[in-house]
């Protein structure tokens, strides 16, 4: 049950009472309606304990999260237009003076609006007062014990075992398609198949040079799709995203025809949405291959009526109980282990109700297995879902998912990066910090990331993609089923809304609407809600056909169109005729945005076309705002307005839009030091000269991107004392640096929690000593990157011993860095991308690289010889070779590296491959290696 907008409302009423210096003229009201709201808090814990959920608590619910986001939003109103210009003393009241009675004027309507919410939450606490929850359900808390916590597994990885088998020869035909309902598998098969987890696979991939993996989904969007699979072959350009739809499945038939491509078509829902894509795939002639997953049996004939058919079935009881155990009960293998009698009844019982689904047996698992071993929480478990499970064996899924999502319920349904979701969740109050007694406590990051953890451990996300050093999430997906449960869930509590042209007009007669996600584009006048709170644009601003009949007016047409031509005075004005009516149209729907969404908290535009002429001042009046990213957004005027200065709850702050106009630079003025409450900034990745910004007041600051010291003030980082992911861009210049003595230079971060450092700068070389004195400064950081000319490596010593992950790219060094590099004691993945290295050799040297796991030389124009001595690398599991040309062979010391898995060699002479294919001369060295995979070697 959702406590999140109560408990956010009580947090705001209890900052207010501590950080203000005068609640006068409000102060009983204030108190009344935090007494009201922490009754409506107790009743929620208890029906929430209770498991109670009918109509009347639903609907109450409802009402008492509409009533606490209002309590927030006057409370919030108070703390920023009254009681903080309440401070300052009597010097502040002279310059107050003027303003009395607008500030009068203000107080007695706060006042008043703080009166008619505690009005309504008494009646509905007196409505409420007279419905006993205690005669529902079943007491929450059982008999106290530990919960065993494990790690996120992959959906189903081991139960496709009997279907895999012999599918490996009928893979190679043209159309092989998986059928079958949602749940049973299709997808991991495919991704089997995609990155060869099997080695009777391996054989099958080698048939075919490139690989190509697509998700089309229940919305098919053709273009999209072509545009994805042109990009994953790397040959997608900048003119393909503007020609027309026939010229792109051309050139899409083209490279499938003329290529070997193994091709994966995931989730095709119906034959619209085939005959859409097969104008991309219309070669007669072709050693390519399509494999194809959909639940729709139809598909098969239409597609290809020779094409191999491969029905998924549901597993029987013997394997559906083998499932169970693997992921509630991994220890079964182990000599001696017993499973509790009462839970493997319990358990047994569970399965049955499973039809064999095995995203339901996965989903039922993960939730059990965070329970275990509770047998009075298993029992718990047990009854709802028998109460769940219909008689029809197609709803059983949708019940496994939706106990799954009462069992631990978050908001959003959508794939979405992990930052980009936690900092969502984090302005919008569902998750805040923890203080433990005695200890520092978790900030809210923390906390939200358990909490996605904890949905990976019931099966409820899937884990996409980890960070390479920590291993942390950095993305996920949801199965399409389980985002149905959650949009269901979403809708039946009025959570938020999804728009898009099909319901545009519905939306504008819901009274209250307080999140939107608008998907397809829409007038935002559309969504006549005053007290909206998040605001999430998926599309353009404006429809395409519009954008387009103004775009050739525009100065950016002309800059990419004419940059090597002579100025012609006259094509600049008829450019400027073509941005005012761009910026008329586009300033239009800011207005309406500012003038009906006063108490938005976030503010989030994810992709599409530009935002207009420049982004109006008026964005100063969201007071509210937590969360503003204007990522991706193309604006024709490069000055940031001041009035950004005025957002002092922003948590989040995203600048990194584009400006073709003014080669990408912005001014961003001097007002971001107000902005106290910051937690992430992203800057523009250039700035103007005239930038210069003062930062070291954002204490609060975890994630700083594009600091360049052109723009900002090296002495501002050692204020940052919780900064976490440190990202600098362009010249790392340090004022008054002594160079003699570096330990006489004082520090430049004192942050214990930075963790992740990156320096990017194609301006010029950078200053090995002052690269070493700022890495003497992070004494706790996991991961470095650094795509910078530099002459050499500072010290190993200058360097973190934590450090687990480097990459290197366009460092040019001359000498070999391994002597340096081998030293660090904990450096699992070491990366060297263009020209990192433009010395001709590389030693490996006795016991080096203890714990190294993945090593990847790519593009080391001048790498001759690589020697790898026999007890060096012991611990190396991954090697890549990409496109080092002068390489002439592989080093003899691999043959002693016996942890080595995998060994990719690309874009390699074909005489480096033939060397080390079975029977070369190389092949001697990593005969042992279970797989060998080459790649466009020429």
């Amino acid at each position: 049950m959702d406590f999140s907008a109560v408990s956010s409302a009580l947090k705001a009423i209890g900052e207010l009472t501590q950080e203000v210096t005068s609640l006068w003229g409000v102060d009983v009201q204030v108190e009344g309606l935090a007494s009201e709201l922490r009754w409506m808090q107790s009743f929620l814990k208890v029906a929430d304990a209770r498991k109670v959920d009918n109509d009347v608590i639903r609907t109450s619910v409802v009402e008492i999260r509409e009533l606490a986001y209002d309590a927030e939003d006057v409370i919030e109103t108070f703390a920023l237009k009254v009681a903080s210009k309440r401070k300052g003393g009597f010097s502040n009241c002279i310059k107050r003076s003027a303003c009395f009675l607008k500030e009068g004027c203000l107080l007695h309507q706060i006042k008043s609006e703080i009166e008619k919410i505690t009005a309504r939450i008494k009646e509905l606490t007196r409505q409420l007062k007279t419905y006993d929850v205690s005669k529902f359900g079943v007491d929450a808390e059982g008999p106290s014990s530990s919960t065993v916590r494990r790690e996120a597994r992959r959906p189903y990885p081991h139960v496709m075992d009997d279907n895999i088998a012999g599918l490996d020869d009928d893979v190679k035909k043209l159309g092989c398609l998986h059928i079958g309902m949602g749940g049973l598998g299709k997808t991991t098969l495919a991704k089997k198949i995609y990155h060869h987890s099997q080695s009777m696979f391996n054989k099958v991939i080698d048939h075919f040079k490139h690989l190509v993996w697509v998700y089309v989904s229940q919305h098919c969007q053709t273009r999209k799709v072509w545009e994805y699979i042109l990009s994953d072959l790397l040959i997608l350009c900048e003119e393909d995203r503007k020609m027309k739809v026939e010229k792109l499945a051309k050139k899409v038939s083209s490279f499938f025809e003329k290529n070997k491509c193994l091709m994966i078509l995931d989730d095709v829902w119906n034959i619209k949405a085939w005959d859409s894509l097969k104008p991309a795939f219309s070669a007669r002639e072709t050693k390519s291959k399509i494999l194809l997953t959909s639940r729709n049996k139809e598909i098969v004939s239409h597609a290809d009526k020779n094409g191999f058919l491969y029905e998924l079935r549901c597993l029987n009881y013997k394997q559906s109980w083998e499932l169970f155990q693997k992921i509630v009960f991994p220890q079964t293998n182990s000599p001696g282990y017993k499973i509790d009698a009462k839970m493997k009844e319990l358990g047994e019982g569970m399965v049955k109700h499973s039809a064999g689904l095995p995203l339901a047996i996965i989903i039922l698992g993960g939730i059990l297995a965070t329970k275990y071993p509770s047998l009075t929480k298993w029992l718990k478990v047990s009854v709802n879902v028998k109460s769940y499970f219909k008689i029809d064996e197609g709803q059983v899924l949708k019940d496994v998912l939706a106990l799954s999502y009462d069992d631990f319920q978050f908001p959003e349904d959508y794939e979405i990066p992990v930052d980009r979701l936690i900092q969502l969740w984090i302005a919008e109050g569902i998750v805040s910090s923890k203080q433990e007694e005695g200890d520092e406590g978790l900030i809210a990051e923390d906390v939200a990331e358990g909490y996605l953890m904890e949905l990976a451990e019931r099966c409820m996300i899937q884990v996409r993609e980890r960070d390479i050093a920590t291993l942390k999430m950095r993305s996920f997906q949801m199965h399409d089923l389980m985002r149905d449960v959650c949009l269901s869930k979403a809708k039946q509590e009025k959570f938020f809304d999804i728009a898009d042209q099909s319901n545009a007009c519905q939306l504008s007669t819901i009274g209250r609407v307080r999140r939107v996600s608008v998907h397809k584009f829409i007038s935002l006048q559309c969504i006549k809600s005053p007290r909206l709170r998040t605001l999430l644009l998926f599309d353009e601003f404006l429809p395409k056909e519009e954008y387009a009949k103004l775009l050739p007016l525009t100065m950016r047409s002309y800059y990419d169109n004419h940059e090597d031509e002579f100025f012609n005075p006259l094509v600049w004005f008829v450019m400027h005729l073509g941005v005012s009516m761009l910026s008329i149209k586009y300033m239009g729907l800011w207005k309406n945005m500012f003038n009906y969404f006063n108490f938005l908290r976030v503010l989030d535009y994810e992709r599409g076309r530009g935002a207009g002429c420049k982004l109006p001042k008026d964005i100063g009046k969201l007071i509210h705002l937590r969360l503003l990213s204007l990522r991706d957004l193309e604006f024709l005027r490069s000055k940031l307005p001041s009035s950004l200065g005025n957002l002092r709850c922003l948590q989040t702050l995203d600048l990194r839009m584009e400006n073709r106009l003014y080669s990408g630079l912005f001014h961003v003025p001097n007002v971001l030091w107000r902005l106290h409450q910051l937690r992430h900034l992203y800057l523009p990745k250039q700035c103007s000269r005239k930038t210069k910004l003062k930062l070291g007041t954002l204490r609060n600051l975890q994630t700083l991107v594009n600091f360049n010291t052109k723009n900002c003030y090296v002495k501002d980082l050692i204020n940052m004392t919780n900064i976490r992911e440190l990202e600098i861009r362009g010249p790392f210049n340090i004022e008054d640096f002594n160079t003699e003595e570096l330990d006489k230079n004082p520090p430049i971060i004192q942050s214990k929690y930075l963790h992740s450092l990156s320096i990017i700068n194609d301006e010029g070389r950078m200053d090995p000593r002052h690269l070493a004195h700022l890495l003497l400064s992070c004494e706790n950081i996991s991961k470095l990157s650094l795509d910078v000319e530099i002459t050499r490596l500072p010290e190993y010593h200058y360097s973190s011993s934590n450090l687990a992950y480097i990459k290197l790219r366009r460092c040019e060094l001359e000498e070999d860095p391994m002597s340096t590099l081998e030293k660090l004691p904990n450096l699992r993945i070491l990366e060297f991308r263009y020209r990192a290295i433009i010395g001709k050799e590389m030693f490996c040297c006795g016991q080096a690289f203890a714990k190294l796991e993945s090593l990847s030389l790519k593009y080391l124009p001048n790498l001759e010889e690589w020697k790898v001595d026999e007890r060096a690398l012991p611990s190396l599991r991954r090697l890549e070779i990409e496109n080092c040309r002068e390489l002439k062979k592989l080093p003899d010391g691999l043959r002693f590296i016996a942890t080595l898995q995998e060994l990719k060699i690309e874009s390699m002479p074909k005489t480096f491959k033939d060397r080390v294919e079975e029977g070369g001369e190389d092949f001697w060295k990593v005969q042992h290696v279970p797989s060998i995979i080459f790649q466009d070697c020429k």
